[in-house]
C-alpha cells in the first residue's frame, strides 16, 4: 500500500493522538511527527511511508501540503478530531504497527522539543546550510540524506 497519501497519514496520527487529553496535538508537533514517520521509514524500511517532501523551515521540517491544509491555524494551533478529513484511513498491519512505534517514541515530546531535536540532526542542518538561523528557507530536505542518517541511527540503536 505504500506510499500512502500524506493527508491520510496525518489523519491517522490525529486519530491516534487526539483521544489523549494529556498529549495535545498542535500544528508544529504534527509536522514533526510526520517528518519522523517518513524519516524512520526511509532509514529502517528503505522506502517512503507517504508521498510528500519536507522543507527545512526555521522551525524545523515542514511539509507544504500539510502546512496549507492547516493554514487557518497558527503554528501552535490545536489539531482536533474535527480536523480529520478521512476517518476511514486503513493502514496495513505492519504500517500501523510502524506508525504506532514512531508515535510511542516521539509523541510524548512537545512541538518545541521535537523542533529542537530536528535542529540537531544532519538532514535538516544540511538543507539549511548557507542560511541564517532566522532566514526563510524552502529548500527540500534530501530523502537520501534522511535514509542514510536514520539508517545509521537504527544501526547504532540495534548494536
Amino acid at each position: 500500500m505504500k506510499p500512502y497519501n500524506i493527508n491520510d497519514i496525518a489523519d491517522y496520527v490525529i486519530m491516534q493522538l487526539t483521544s489523549d487529553e494529556e498529549m495535545p496535538l498542535i500544528n508544529l508537533k504534527l509536522q514533526k511527527l510526520l517528518y519522523y514517520i517518513q524519516a524512520w521509514s526511509l532509514g529502517i524500511e528503505r522506502c517512503t511511508m507517504f508521498n510528500g517532501k519536507f522543507q527545512a523551515w526555521v522551525h524545523g521540517p515542514v511539509n507544504r501540503e500539510i502546512y496549507e491544509r492547516f493554514l487557518d491555524k497558527s503554528l501552535y494551533g490545536f489539531i482536533t478530531r474535527n480536523d480529520i478529513r478521512n476517518a476511514d484511513v486503513a493502514l496495513c498491519n505492519a504500517d500501523a504497527d510502524f506508525t504506532k512505534y514512531i508515535l510511542d517514541n516521539y509523541a510524548g515530546f512537545s512541538g518545541a522539543q521535537l523542533e529542537r531535536m530536528t535542529h540537531e540532526e544532519t538532514p535538516w542542518q544540511e538543507a539549511r546550510r548557507g542560511f541564517a538561523p532566522e532566514e526563510r528557507c524552502t529548500r527540500e530536505i534530501s530523502e537520501h540524506t534522511m535514509l542514510v542518517y536514520y539508517a545509521q541511527r537504527w544501526k547504532e540503536i540495534n548494536q
